[in-house]
């Protein structure tokens, strides 16, 4: 078993394809029907825009940063300063996690937390 999609529901489809792909910095493949789609290495990450699916879903869905993104990236610091730059808020970070990880968060257009992670030596042992 594998998991082959991430699909987050998006209010303004090209706000976010805009903040996945020059933000977030993935690869752009396409977007097609209210979807877009990016490279994202082993699994397809996908935004498909919240008004088509209650039509999947049989209902309304919400947004909201019940969940978040996890980029790895090689430098966080680098990267928090290309947030910076852009003009993006950041939530936290960057700071030094003990269980391997510096970060920095920020949230897309809709509300959902993207960190962006740099493995570093873990601070603690796994319990």
């Amino acid at each position: 078993m594998e998991i082959g999609y991430v699909i987050l529901y998006v209010g303004d489809l090209a706000a976010s394809v805009g903040f996945y792909r020059d933000v977030v910095g993935l690869a752009y493949k396409f977007t097609d029907a209210g979807y877009a789609e990016f490279d994202a290495g082993g699994v397809r990450f996908a935004l498909y825009e919240r008004r088509r699916a209650e039509w999947l879903t049989g209902r309304a869905v919400t947004p909201g940063a019940g969940g978040e993104v996890v980029v790895m990236v090689p430098d966080v610091d680098a990267y928090a300063e290309r947030l910076r730059v852009a003009g993006v808020p950041v939530l936290s970070g960057p700071a030094d996690r003990p269980w391997g990880h510096r970060t920095v968060h920020v949230a897309d257009p809709d509300g959902f937390v993207v960190e962006f992670a740099e493995e570093i030596p873990r601070a603690r042992g796994r319990l």
